[in-house]
């Protein structure tokens, strides 16, 4: 089969022309094909913000320097026209293009490793039959040592390629969720805490960690349960980027526009029963506690700048502001997520059909650090459930103001 492929190539190349299996697949392997390439989010990374899909051009922020999404349409000057199926595999699973270049782990080929062959071809025909768009991205320019590739031969050695979770005695969902988690979805590369090389940490497999300034939670069972979260509600989430914990936004947005939403019902199934188990642990309700008719600076604070959207008793409004009431944001164990959105803000977002939700503006010039920490104290202890306050000095570290 591989000598075989190569010939084709080798033809193709030749004639300047898509490799005959992939350009003449059949409608089943392109319809295959791009479902796994959205169910492994690809575009979210090689499409630019307002960018042609797949020609690249994304800033992926790390803290060695700025990575940046590659062309991966069949264009074959900037993109991987001259792929065969084989590169295309090798580079998909081990990280390593076809002159020998080694990929930065930004693209995540660590969990990548084990993708079946037959779903990389399907992938590859899938992307080989898109328009062709001539268009480089930016290059990327880390800082040194880190922009030596040929370090990343070390650091492959140390980190690539190691074995999946232990699936041994599940259930075929199980092992499905796992599949289209840990290995296309490739959730632990943002939500389990990184060493100081920058390779995730297997020990904490999706026990949460900070990325872009936001916290990607913790996505084991106990603690989703203790945050409201039932599979049925989860799986919700990933479908309409959007339930009664709340709605998606900082990174988590465009992986719900590009990838979760378009997962059939089946495999959001999955992954919930992955996530929380066969026989998942009770969500913990959080009834609003009396500080919500305290006349406090916290209540004065969310009457002044929140309750016009979110309603003067957290019921937030249809299409415009989601509700504080169970709101999982306000039940995390940290306060970052809820002090960034307060002071950065969120964009405007469009879900499924004609569900929408209105920009939220950031509040950094109407609100001190210490009436921000008053209000955020106010948000999680009547509805998140907290019991700990944060203080302007935590405001301002979270918020970068204090580097």
């Amino acid at each position: 089969m591989r000598y075989r492929s190569a010939l084709t190539t080798l033809f193709a190349l030749c004639l300047g022309t898509t490799p005959a299996w992939a350009a003449g697949a059949d409608k089943d392997t392109l319809e295959r094909g791009q479902y796994l390439v959205r169910a492994a989010d690809c575009a979210a990374c090689h499409t630019r913000e307002d960018g042609t899909p797949y020609a690249g051009g994304r800033p992926i922020e790390t803290p060695f320097g700025t990575v940046y999404g590659t062309n991966i349409t069949p264009d074959k000057e900037f993109g991987i026209g001259d792929y065969s199926a084989d590169a295309f595999y090798h580079a998909l699973t081990e990280g390593e293009l076809p002159d020998g270049t080694q990929l930065y782990p930004a693209m995540p080929y660590t969990a990548y490793h084990t993708i079946p062959r037959e779903d990389s071809d399907a992938m590859y025909a899938y992307l080989m039959n898109l328009k062709p768009v001539n268009i480089q991205a930016p290059e990327t320019e880390l800082s040194w040592p880190f922009s030596m590739r040929w370090t990343l031969n070390f650091w492959n050695v140390m980190f690539a390629g190691k074995d999946a979770r232990d699936s041994d005695g599940q259930s075929d969902t199980w092992k499905r969720g796992q599949y289209l988690v840990d290995v296309l979805g490739h959730c632990g590369e943002c939500h389990t805490p990184r060493n100081s090389l920058g390779a995730v940490d297997r020990d904490k497999h999706l026990q949460g960690a900070v990325i872009g300034g936001y916290e990607a939670p913790d996505l084991n069972a106990k603690p989703l349960a203790e945050r409201g979260w039932t599979p049925q509600a989860l799986r919700t989430f990933l479908r309409e980027g959007m339930s009664e914990q709340g709605s998606m936004f900082s990174e988590m947005y465009p992986v719900f526009h590009h990838s979760t939403r378009h997962l059939h019902d089946e495999d959001l199934k999955a992954m919930s029963v992955y996530l929380m188990g066969d026989t998942p642990p009770e969500a913990t309700v959080v009834k609003a506690s009396d500080t919500q008719q305290t006349d406090s600076a916290g209540r004065r604070h969310y009457l002044n700048v929140c309750a016009g959207c979110h309603g003067a008793d957290g019921e937030g409004i249809p299409h415009v502001a989601v509700a504080m009431k169970g709101n999982t944001t306000l039940r995390l164990d940290s306060a970052r997520n809820l002090v960034k959105v307060i002071h950065d803000g969120i964009g405007a977002q469009s879900f499924n059909g004609f569900e929408r939700m209105q920009a939220m503006p950031g509040f950094a010039d109407q609100l001190s650090d210490a009436e921000m920490a008053e209000l955020v104290n106010y948000l999680r202890q009547t509805w998140g459930g907290q019991d700990r306050s944060i203080d302007a000095a935590t405001v301002n570290e979270l918020t970068g103001k204090g580097h």
